[in-house]
């Protein structure tokens, strides 16, 4: 398990000198606070569920989402760097302090990256989020994360958690377009940790093979939004923390080849994954290898 962990190891990129520097990703989720791990890379912060005009995050689930994607690690002397060290973050409160939303909130954080693309460079959004219920509402959902697609916007979204059975990839985990990202070690998981086959399966029930991707999303050790009380770190478990993995993949490979659309990102990470000898239907791909995704020698 280790040596498939290793594949996304950020270090050999790093090293290099690709850290995400130059691109800008959304992350819609619970909020984010002023972790020292972002230091002033926080250059937006909009909040869809109070209207507070304050970065905050009182779930801590969107600061240890960010954290996986562009976490700089300063407050760990490195060791907890996240993938894309450099990048710049956009941070949309749409989910509450238990962790659930609207999808009206939802809806309308995503329309605010679409007509504020141009204005902050958006290239990346990151989306640990879904629904299971299929309806009206869910179809404007996957409308609004597919209007994003359709602008160029690299969309990426967890699996959910509702697996092992197929059919379980979460809503807009189930868009044809958007790039899926399922947990790839959740076999590890043991108490407190969780449910130890959760990872959305496919196909969706249109038949769309899902998810695209996989990576670590068990144990995950991120940023806390209760850093100020010496709590600087903490441990969570789910696709929402493989999502923002793949986030950081795409950061560094536009941070290299700014010149990429959002397709050709998708395929990019398609051609250097690796098979972590899952099942199709939870792993897709595979497991990016950053050292062929970025033709590091």
């Amino acid at each position: 398990m280790e040596r498939v962990r290793a594949r996304l190891k950020a270090d050999d990129a790093h090293r290099a000198g690709i850290t995400g520097r130059g691109v800008t990703a959304a992350v819609l989720d619970t909020g984010i606070c002023g972790h020292p791990d972002f230091g002033d890379r926080i250059v937006c912060f909009r909040d869809f569920t109070g209207r507070s005009s304050r970065i905050y995050d009182d779930a801590s689930h969107g600061t240890h989402v960010s954290g996986i994607l562009g976490g700089n690690g300063s407050a760990s002397r490195g060791r907890y760097r996240g993938i894309a060290p450099e990048c710049r973050l956009i941070h949309l409160k749409v989910l509450d302090r238990f962790g659930q939303g609207r999808m009206k909130d939802l809806q309308e954080g995503i329309e605010w990256v679409i007509q504020n693309r141009k204005k902050y460079q958006i290239r990346i959004m990151n989306i640990s989020a879904g629904a299971t219920r299929e309806d009206s509402e869910a179809r404007l959902l996957l409308d609004a994360v597919e209007r994003a697609w359709d602008a160029g916007i690299v969309v990426v979204v967890a699996a959910g958690n509702m697996g092992p059975e197929p059919m379980t990839v979460t809503i807009p985990g189930n868009s044809r377009k958007v790039i899926t990202v399922g947990a790839s070690d959740e076999f590890r998981v043991r108490p407190p940790y969780g449910n130890a086959s959760y990872s959305g399966r496919g196909p969706t029930r249109e038949c769309i093979c899902k998810p695209e991707f996989a990576a670590p999303g068990t144990g995950i050790v991120s940023c806390s939004a209760n850093w100020q009380s010496g709590r600087y770190y903490q441990i969570k478990s789910g696709t929402s923390m493989a999502a923002p993995a793949i986030s950081g993949c795409a950061a560094l490979l536009l941070s290299r080849e700014p010149d990429l659309t959002n397709l050709e990102v998708k395929m990019r990470l398609k051609y250097a994954a690796e098979d972590a000898g899952l099942p199709f239907n939870r792993q897709g791909w595979g497991i990016p290898n950053l050292r062929k995704l970025l033709n590091i020698q």
